[in-house]
């Protein structure tokens, strides 16, 4: 399954990549997450910054521990988790388009196991709604910090 949401941002690249890249401090920034705790962090760059993040979810917590994979400073990282029989991928990219800078978030799950595979379609079309609406409230708190 993946979810995609995006927003036009009025501010420079380096102003958002400096906002979604901070993820130390995501939630300070973010509404949605509850809290962060960095588990490693690399001497340079985001690539193999490991972190635990915490949100609420249908009332519950909901904590997944994460991983920078891929990044190019100012343009994009993948972070991904493993959790329940899948593989989430999350990316955040950058992109100006005609002037317009564009924020997108993706949030790609992919079944491991059989169980898993079985229970993502059901609880895909669950889901879908939830997570697209929690990454466009993200995409809303990280334009309302880089206009401000």
């Amino acid at each position: 399954m993946i979810v995609e949401a995006q927003v036009t941002i009025d501010g420079p690249i380096e102003s958002i990549w400096t906002a979604i890249a901070d993820i130390e401090n995501a939630g300070d920034l973010l509404q949605g997450v509850d809290k962060i705790e960095i588990l490693e962090k690399p001497e340079s760059g985001l690539v193999g910054l490991k972190w635990r993040e915490t949100r609420t979810l249908f009332g519950k917590e909901s904590t997944e521990v994460m991983w920078v994979t891929e990044c190019a400073e100012n343009e994009s990282y993948i972070a991904r988790a493993e959790s329940h029989g899948f593989v989430y991928l999350c990316t955040r990219a950058i992109s100006d388009q005609g002037g317009a800078k564009v924020l997108t978030m993706t949030h790609e799950s992919e079944p491991q196991s059989f169980a898993a595979k079985l229970m993502s379609i059901p609880m895909g079309l669950m889901f879908k709604g939830v997570l697209r609406k929690a990454l466009l409230k993200d995409l809303e708190d990280i334009k309302a910090a880089v206009e401000s």
